[in-house]
């Protein structure tokens, strides 16, 4: 799949949010990377067999306190991980979607416990 195409998938799990939810995104950019960094595989102690499909990275909203004058929160979405773990690009646009939501929710705050039951009930 394109860089351009998978953007666009990408735009769409965004769009995909209830529009109340997105307007109270605060200070957090989304981006795209190929694979995740040995950096950030290493500080989440994550296992050479495990594919890391999203990331966030930053202060969650529960969390600030005198937040001013930081860097944005960052969400980082994996090309190459979902890819691999999807069978079609059907499945690629669902992976996509649902790691956008999950990373999302990890900026309201939710720990992977919280996201994991939420997830759950989403399906």
């Amino acid at each position: 799949m394109t860089l351009i195409d998978f953007e666009k998938l990408v735009k769409e799990g965004i769009d995909a949010i209830p529009k109340e939810l997105l307007k109270k995104l605060d200070n957090v950019g989304i981006v795209i990377e190929d694979n995740p960094t040995k950096e950030q595989l290493k500080k989440l102690k994550v296992r050479n067999d495990y594919s890391l499909l999203g990331l966030y990275e930053g202060v969650p909203k529960t969390k600030r306190w005198e937040y001013a004058q930081v860097l944005p929160d960052k969400i980082t979405i994996f090309k190459n991980p979902i890819e691999r773990m999807a069978q079609s690009e059907e499945k690629i646009k669902e992976l996509v979607k649902n790691t956008v939501w999950h990373e999302i929710a990890h900026h309201f705050g939710m720990d992977e416990e919280k996201v994991r039951k939420s997830e759950s009930r989403r399906k």
